[in-house]
């Protein structure tokens, strides 16, 4: 059942800059004035205090396949326990989980009240050895995340990270300084800065220094792009990503997932269309000739 409350905490990345908050979270370091929200829509100044209206509150939760991540090469053949929140800091038009990540005020805001604990006890309960943050976008409402990933860690459960890549260098330290995070899957949408900033409202480069950053912190990652017909399916973008992955460790030992694109939220239209599988294919044959070992293709 959904909760409709409220649930307010006070944030842990920001920081204060002369009338206004400066938020840490994301890479969009937003400047929130009084009353007003970040970019993500859950992170609020209320008097001159940044807070996560989203905290205890999970709007979805399921026992998945850790393969739905994806992910193909940690804990393989295991389940992962899986949450997810509302809101999210980038705007994609073709958004899978459009309903709960695109909200656009407070009153959308909703999910049934979850402690930490009682989030850790579910997975235990239900004997899965790691924990996803997943659905939307983790970092947003990353002081949740925090809290719960160090109860999972004493528990000795991994925490998983499924995520666009657009955290801040403050966000991951404050789960690195403390190894709590074991695993991501990252989105690389494009390797067109163009593409990143009309459809998402972000940087192409800040979304590769967090990959970067990630795999210098030890954190196992997977890659993973969602191939959108005439968006990022040309065979030059598609060698620029599948170069870059094979550049992070210089081995081809990083994998890459290839997803399908079906038709959703803005893009559900007549102008857009199933990816085709040949499409697939060809991205496949690229990240073989780059040198990639390990490439997976999705929604087949």
């Amino acid at each position: 059942m959904h909760v409709f409350k409220i649930v307010m905490k006070k944030a842990v990345l920001y920081k204060k800059e002369k009338n206004f908050l400066r938020c840490l979270a994301c890479n969009h370091k937003c400047v929130i004035g009084e009353e007003k929200f970040g970019i993500c829509g859950v992170r609020k100044n209320i008097g001159g205090v940044l807070y996560l209206l989203t905290y205890g509150k999970v709007s979805s939760e399921n026992i998945d396949p850790i393969e739905k991540k994806p992910l193909y090469h940690f804990l393989p053949c295991t389940f992962t326990y899986s949450i997810g929140g509302v809101g999210c800091n980038f705007k994609c038009p073709w958004c899978q989980n459009f309903e709960i990540s695109q909200i656009k005020t407070e009153n959308e805001i909703f999910g049934e009240e979850k402690t930490p604990k009682e989030i850790v006890n579910s997975a235990l309960k239900n004997k899965c050895p790691s924990i996803s943050y997943t659905y939307n976008e983790p970092t947003i409402w990353a002081e949740f995340v925090y809290d719960i990933s160090k109860i999972a860690k004493k528990n000795n459960l991994k925490n998983i990270w499924v995520t666009n890549g657009y955290f801040s260098e403050e966000c991951l330290d404050l789960f690195t300084k403390e190894k709590l995070i074991d695993a991501m899957n990252i989105d690389l949408k494009s390797f067109s800065k163009k593409t990143y900033k009309d459809y998402c409202g972000a940087k192409l480069e800040k979304v590769l220094n967090s990959i970067k950053k990630a795999f210098e912190n030890g954190i196992h990652i997977e890659l993973t792009t969602l191939i959108i017909p005439k968006i990022n399916d040309s065979e030059k973008k598609l060698r620029k990503i599948a170069k870059f992955i094979f550049s992070l460790d210089k081995k081809g030992n990083i994998p890459w997932h290839i997803s399908r694109f079906f038709p959703m939220y803005r893009f559900y239209d007549e102008k857009h269309f199933i990816t085709p599988l040949e499409t697939l294919r060809k991205a496949e044959k690229i990240g073989k000739e780059e040198g990639l070992k390990y490439i997976h293709l999705g929604n087949v």
